[in-house]
């Protein structure tokens, strides 16, 4: 039976976590900073439950994460899908609507954590917050 390929690409590999943050809502800093803290654990726990190896490498090398920005809903639901379709586990979050923004605003989302260079293929073109 032997070991997926998947597992192979991973293990050699670094493991990292991308949050995609929509630029267009122009949140004030304290949400901007809750939003990215929903998505990251999100993400996590999505890995933890379905691929623990993964998460647990992810611990192991120091629960590297990096923060892009996108320029609107359209661009970031395309990228969620575009990670969804690659099998990479992403993590949607939508604001409950409380304090800054209409509830269920779609606000950012994870990528990962996952094989960091899977991760680039899909938000190369993106920079950093």
């Amino acid at each position: 039976m032997g070991i997926p390929e998947w597992i192979r690409k991973i293990a050699n590999a670094q493991v990292k976590q991308a949050i995609i943050v929509r630029s267009d809502l122009e949140l004030g800093k304290g949400k901007l900073a809750g939003q990215v803290a929903h998505a990251s654990v999100a993400g996590y726990r999505k890995v933890l439950s379905q691929f623990p190896q993964v998460a647990r490498k992810w611990e192991e090398e120091g629960e590297k994460k990096v923060v892009l920005k996108i320029s609107n809903e359209k661009e970031m639901m395309s990228l969620f899908q575009s990670a969804k379709d690659t099998g990479i586990p992403a993590s949607l979050i939508h604001d409950a609507g409380l304090t800054q923004i209409s509830p269920g605003t779609a606000t950012c989302f994870s990528i990962g954590p996952w094989n960091g260079e899977e991760i680039d293929k899909l938000t190369s073109e993106l920079k950093l917050l």
